[in-house]
């Protein structure tokens, strides 16, 4: 793909979003960073990324709960760089939790966070894409967005609504030179993974170990985390020409999980 070069990816301020944004700067792309956090930090992590590679690297804190802060994030970001070329729906929050026991407010949460907004997001770029007959979005599911586990009602929900509205993506864009894809990551040791852990040894009466090796690391075969950097050489090949007959598909990369 010529010049320019966009992307925007949501919840990227950390785990695999930021490893996604690191993998697009390092191949000369622009970056809009989105998601909360410390905002030194935030900020040291931007400058950093555009520092190191040479590129523009900007940050908008849009609450991904809120459409009118999506249509900003978007609009901002045509504004700064010309185009919004690729489109990576990642943020996403996880609660674990019996269904019986599941906050309402919750589960409400993780589908506006989770899928919801990967439709404002969506929404806001697929004209100017269609228009210019050439863009990428690239949806964040999970290995839970193809099976599931218990305690993750809303979760799995979700991801399995982002696979579905990536199959129907695609097909709107298989004219127009857009293609959409998801990405279903196993395990990857992130702060959303970490938080899980004493969640999910509450509600299994297990310790934290026990649930490292006999819940989380037992779903793979490899007996590995996945890398975030995995994740975002995945992510840049999706965006690349090469990809460009790739659409509507969902990519595991999951350790053998959904193999099983």
């Amino acid at each position: 793909m010529s010049s320019p070069k966009n992307a925007v990816i949501t919840g990227s301020t950390s785990g695999i979003g930021l490893g996604i944004a690191t993998a697009f700067t390092a191949e000369g792309w622009n970056v809009m960073l989105n998601g909360f956090g410390d905002a030194g930090e935030i900020e040291k992590t931007r400058a950093g990324l555009e520092e190191k590679h040479g590129v523009r690297v900007l940050y908008n804190g849009a609450d991904m709960t809120k459409p009118e802060e999506i249509k900003s994030l978007i609009a901002e970001t045509e504004s700064a760089f010309g185009s919004v070329d690729v489109l990576v729906n990642n943020a996403g929050i996880q609660h674990v939790s019996p269904v019986e026991d599941f906050p309402e407010a919750k589960w409400d949460a993780i589908i506006a966070i989770n899928l919801s907004s990967a439709f404002h997001t969506t929404k806001a770029v697929f004209a100017g894409m269609k228009k210019r007959g050439h863009g990428r979005i690239i949806n964040v599911a999970s290995a839970h967005g193809l099976v599931a586990s218990p305690f993750k009602s809303a979760y799995v929900a979700a991801k399995h609504g982002i696979v579905g509205f990536t199959k129907t993506i695609a097909l709107e864009g298989a004219e127009h030179g857009v293609t959409c894809n998801a990405i279903c990551p196993g395990y990857v040791k992130t702060p959303l993974v970490e938080a899980q852990i004493p969640d999910t040894a509450k509600a299994r009466g297990m310790s934290e170990e026990e649930v490292v090796q006999k819940v989380i690391l037992e779903a793979q075969p490899t007996k590995k985390f996945v890398t975030v950097e995995q994740v975002g050489a995945l992510a840049v090949f999706l965006a690349s020409e090469n990809a460009a007959s790739i659409t509507g598909a969902a990519y595991q990369i999951d350790g053998g999980w959904v193999a099983k």
